[in-house]
């Protein structure tokens, strides 16, 4: 049987994502969909994918559930990402 981990982050996309702690800022001039892309892109690339989306009051905020595969054993497993490198990669262009 398959065993799942999940993280779950509070999104506003007016410029704030906030997971176990760590905080993850929209940068000047970002677009909102560009900010949220990115942050699931640094997530992706450490395995994680978006399995629901729970709405909230207010019309640009929700909880993200994320889930990837428990690998027993692995190193860093249950550790929350490390969304700095992230945080700091420069705004696409759109």
């Amino acid at each position: 049987m398959d065993q799942w981990e999940y993280r779950v982050a509070y999104v506003d996309s007016r410029g704030r994502i906030s997971c176990e702690g760590v905080e993850f800022i929209r940068q000047s001039g970002e677009h909102r969909t560009t900010f949220v892309a990115r942050y699931l892109t640094a997530l992706g690339l450490e395995g994680w994918s978006l399995s629901g989306i729970q709405h909230l009051g207010r019309a640009e905020t929700a909880y993200f559930v994320l889930q990837r595969p428990h690998l027993a054993g692995a190193a860093g497993a249950g550790a929350p990402p490390s969304t700095s490198a992230a945080a700091s990669t420069p705004p696409a262009a759109d």
